[in-house]
């Protein structure tokens, strides 16, 4: 950071570490006007000072070979790429990696070496002198990656076809972990600026700027629009040995070519060739691929289009949990018991003895608190999820109205900046939940149980708990690596800020895709709450690549704070009494109705109707409708005002839950079997007493009774008749034609007994594959989250869906969670699907 007397340093801006109480006392102490009492006072290793025209002078050297490098590389490029691809690819991994450590001879061997020098060193090693700078200043330069089928090709294609210009701020930021652990110590030198994003050639290529010759320099250098002098020569000493890199690579696949001849015109230049994508061999985008192939491509932009798909399905998957709970009773005691399963107080202490809560007679305390974590993880994150969405959409709309403000050489419109820096304040909100849920279940989760105990406590109404590691109890190294990773995660310290959230997450799915025992590790439950991480992660990286703006954001946010704090305290003010209506101990009755014991919720949807089981799922429709009588009272008494939440929107909608009609005897003559058989289940269940209807009697969650026929099709209450309100978006009438495999995966998804009389399991590929073919593009995201995003229908709303974890297919319970679902969002039916014929 440069001084300047009327200039205040920013110690929390993208490059500062984390400072406590101390360091920030010594802060106010400095000197401004005094490079000494800033850099003294700033602690660590001291860096060095050279003059302006030593910084000058490596500043032209260094240019100049990367655009000579910059243009060597361009014209083989132009001239043998075709080649080189091909050449790339028939080679075993021993031949690449010789070729790699040729140009490169002590290349780092693993995936993110500045992670394992981070893990290796300590804060003061590291600041009297790192061992691993390369592994600091070029993470993505490894052999694990460069030596698979396609990084180098991709690192060559964007680096000798796009400009060194396009990448200075992304080199930068590749660097991050270095910089903010002080690995890597840039120069000091004040009152200087060195121009990179506005440069248009070598000569203009980090050019250095005095602030007293140049009126705009400074102004550049604050708004972070341009490079202080010490991060500048960083940049370009990460380029000039990454150039001279490549070449050297390229000269070695076309070996047989004499190096004068390499870009003579004795080679004519040819069309670019297409590197194939993921899609294109697997059929399905897969976001970890993404952005494990992002360090080798050209630096992507702000796409708010894909946050909004993104927010919009996981708004649209909260509302679908919140309905769910409330109509599906096999779904609702489901989450219950893998809540309970996942809560602390299922480990055993240090003598192995149970917690106080889980025995004979305490088991309402801790059905309490079981029950509230589940209601309040199906209103919170709509509310989250619900915001974000409105806030992106927000944004685009003025992304478009300024587009032609919009300019790298300006600043962004007072409005939009706002609005951007709100949403990443929200962001980082919406965080904290999904990482302290990490902290509670992880350790509590079946897998990762054998690794932890917990310290003996009597006091059964006592919520705190403290874990520790298991003594006896050794981890390998996958399973140091991923306790490391989720405890970066939920401990939100030093670590996390140092490598930041986004990467953090990306390293852990990697790690999860790569190795079977650190997936055997992760419950469904966990899988989850890494995908909404992942989502919320996403969002952030792309706000952090909106170059150059984003590396203004830190100081500009001391703008706006107070401002967006104020705002979120407002808005957030009935999530608060949401939590508080929902405290364990206002739970205790409902704990009771709640409590999955035998029978209660008991849900043979899948079996062939009798008598015996529509009384079942009748009668598990019954005590589920009961519980949510009971919530929506104390929601009421407690008088949470949900004027204007999503949760307010979501239940007052005029929609119907479907709950089983009473038994009918079939009918037994040819007339009456004429008669259509009607659908399994009908639209007759108010979605929320809590708007509408009075909250007086747990008896309108009975069905009413309707006089017996022995004979004859059951005639269908009025009620069947209602649609879903607000939810439908195509057509509900239109045919979607397509082939056997995809038909019988919808017809278990839209499983009706009088018509289908076996239902079974749905493989995830014959999911994938039917969503395909029905017009939708599928997305891995992270965790267990899929993204299905419309393609060829008259939609755009996208859905989330979990993959099955570990088994891989589709009960029939879920499948039919699935089916339903698909109706609500597009108004889908069974009859929506015909078998395709064939021409």
């Amino acid at each position: 950071m440069e001084l300047r007397p009327d200039h205040q340093f920013d110690p929390f801006g993208p490059d500062a570490h984390a400072y406590d109480d101390d360091e920030i006392a010594g802060i106010k102490d400095i000197d401004w006007s005094d490079p000494a009492s800033f850099l003294a006072a700033m602690g660590g290793p001291i860096p060095k000072c050279p003059s302006p025209s030593e910084v000058r002078q490596e500043a032209t050297e260094r240019s100049r070979k990367i655009f000579a490098s910059y243009d060597t590389l361009n014209k083989i490029l132009e001239r043998h790429e075709s080649t080189i691809q091909k050449r790339w690819a028939k080679k075993t991994r021993s031949q690449r990696l010789r070729i790699l450590l040729k140009a490169w001879p002590e290349m780092p061997v693993l995936h993110r070496p500045d992670f394992m020098a981070f893990r290796k060193e300590s804060q003061e090693q590291r600041e009297s002198g790192t061992k691993y700078v390369n592994e600091f200043m070029w993470p993505y330069i490894n052999q694990e990656d460069l030596s698979q089928a396609k990084s180098l090709l991709l690192l060559l294609n964007a680096r000798g076809r796009t400009p060194p210009t396009a990448f200075a701020a992304a080199d930068n930021d590749s660097a991050h972990l270095g910089k903010v652990t002080k690995a890597l110590v840039p120069i000091f030198l004040n009152e200087h600026t060195m121009v990179l994003n506005r440069a248009t050639s070598a000569e203009d290529y980090g050019k250095l700027l005095a602030w007293e010759n140049h009126p705009d320099a400074f102004e550049w250098m604050h708004t972070r629009k341009e490079f202080i002098p010490g991060e500048c020569l960083l940049i370009l000493e990460l380029q000039e040995r990454l150039m001279g890199f490549l070449v050297e690579c390229c000269q070695e696949l076309l070996h047989d070519i004499p190096e004068e001849r390499l870009i003579s015109d004795d080679f004519p230049v040819q069309t670019e060739p297409r590197i194939k994508s993921e899609s294109d061999s697997s059929g399905f985008e897969s976001l970890a691929v993404l952005a494990a192939e992002a360090p080798y491509r050209v630096p992507a932009q702000l796409d708010l289009g894909r946050i909004e798909l993104l927010l919009g399905a996981r708004t649209s998957a909260a509302e679908d949990q919140l309905w769910t709970l409330r109509e599906d009773p096999s779904y609702f005691a489901q989450q219950l018991l893998e809540t309970k399963e996942h809560r602390q107080e299922m480990l055993k202490d240090t003598l192995g003895q149970p917690h106080p809560a889980t025995r004979r007679g305490c088991e309402p305390i801790l059905w309490s608190r079981i029950t509230g974590n589940v209601l309040v993880e199906a209103y919170l994150p709509l509310e989250l999820f619900s915001e974000l969405h409105r806030q992106v959409r927000e944004l685009q709309r003025l992304q478009k109205k300024f587009t032609e403000e919009i300019s790298p050489l300006r600043d962004l419109p007072k409005e939009y900046l706002g609005a951007i820096l709100k949403f990443r304040h929200y962001l980082n909100q919406a965080a904290k939940g999904p990482l302290n849920q990490l902290k509670i279940a992880v350790v509590a989760s079946p897998p990762m149980r054998k690794f932890y105990v917990r310290e003996s406590n009597d006091d059964v109404n006592s919520t705190k708990i403290a874990v520790r590691s298991k003594t006896g109890v050794k981890m390998n190294k996958i399973e140091e690596h991923l306790t490391w990773l989720l405890r970066t995660l939920w401990e939100d310290d030093k670590p996390l800020f140092f490598i930041r959230l986004p990467l953090v997450v990306d390293e852990l799915e990697r790690l999860i895709q790569a190795e079977p025992q650190a997936e055997a590790l992760i419950s469904s439950r966990i899988a989850e709450i890494i995908g909404d991480l992942s989502i919320i992660s996403r969002c952030s990286r792309q706000l952090d690549i909106y170059y150059p703006w984003a590396q203004s954001f830190e100081s500009g946010w001391v703008n706006w704070k107070d401002i967006v704090e104020k705002d979120f305290a407002q808005l957030s003010r009935p999530w608060g009494q949401i939590i508080s209506a929902l405290r364990d101990q206002n739970l205790v009755k409902v704990a009771k109705l709640s409590e999955p014991s035998p029978g209660k919720f008991t849900y043979p949807l899948g079996k062939r109707r009798t008598r015996e089981n529509v009384d079942a799922l009748r009668r598990a429709e019954a005590n589920l409708d009961n519980v949510w009588i009971h919530v929506d009272r104390i929601m009421a008494a407690a008088s949470v005002r949900l004027d204007g939440t999503a949760v307010q929107r979501l239940l007052s909608q005029p929609r119907m839950l479907r709950r089983t009609p009473e038994w009918v005897e079939p009918a037994t003559s040819a007339k009456d079997k004429q008669v259509a058989a009607p659908d399994v289940d009908a639209l007759v269940q108010p979605f929320s007493a809590l708007f509408c209807s009075p909250l007086s009697t747990p008896a309108s969650t009975v069905q009413p009774k309707a006089k017996t026929k022995t004979r004859g099709a059951p005639s269908q209450p009025q009620a069947d008749a209602i649609e879903p309100q607000g939810t439908t978006e195509i057509n509900p009438q239109q045919t979607l034609s397509v082939d056997a495999r995809a038909l019988k995966v919808f017809r278990t998804l839209f499983f009706n007994p009088a018509v289908t009389s076996s239902p079974g399991e749905v493989p995830w590929n014959d999911f994938l594959h039917a969503m395909a073919s029905t017009g939708f593009k599928a997305e891995k995201l992270y965790g267990s989250a899929w993204q299905f995003s419309p393609t060829k229908l008259d939609v755009e709303r996208s859905i989330h869906f979990h993959e099955p974890h570990p088994k891989g297919k589709m009960a029939f319970e879920v499948a039919r969670r699935v089916g339903r679902r698909l109706t609500r969002a597009y108004g889908w039916s069974g009859g929506t699907f015909v078998l395709l014929e064939k021409k």
